[in-house]
């Protein structure tokens, strides 16, 4: 695990080229994921995730920016998102009189049944990926180190 006191001097020589693989391959599956929901369900990747942390949160909804944080997206880039969303009954807005940035982002049924048809195409397209063939502790492992590296 990271711990802030193991002061590193010198980077190993694979750290860059090591970090550009790990984005490439970030930005490799999430085209990916774009296109197969993109042709199949008229929705992106982002939009999926959006749906997704919507449903988690239940019948109240979630406040814009709780949601911006969760999927990792500024504020504004959240409210730019959920416009199409909202134009097609996928999820509602419920104002907060005293103050906008309040206002909760609430998924719809509509929005519900997409998420649902969605993720069956997520499934299958998962099923093709490598991670597939680890063993329980590589994906432990795997998933301790991304942990690490999100926490810098």
């Amino acid at each position: 695990m990271y711990n802030a006191s193991m002061k590193i001097t010198n980077v190993e020589k694979h750290t860059e080229h090591t970090v550009l693989e790990l984005l490439d391959a970030a930005s490799s599956l999430n085209r990916r994921l774009d296109c197969v929901l993109s042709n199949s369900r008229g929705i992106s990747f982002s939009e999926y995730r959006l749906l997704s942390t919507l449903s988690k949160a239940g019948k109240g909804g979630i406040p814009r920016i709780d949601l911006a944080n969760a999927v990792g997206l500024t504020a504004s880039a959240v409210t730019r998102a959920l416009k199409p969303l909202e134009k097609l009954g996928y999820v509602r807005t419920d104002r907060n009189e005293r103050d906008a940035r309040q206002s909760l982002a609430v998924i719809t049924p509509a929005g519900l049944k997409l998420l649902e048809d969605a993720q069956g195409v997520l499934e299958d397209t998962l099923r093709e990926l490598p991670l597939n063939t680890l063993s329980p502790q590589k994906i432990t492992e795997f998933q301790n180190r991304l942990s690490e590296i999100r926490r810098i």
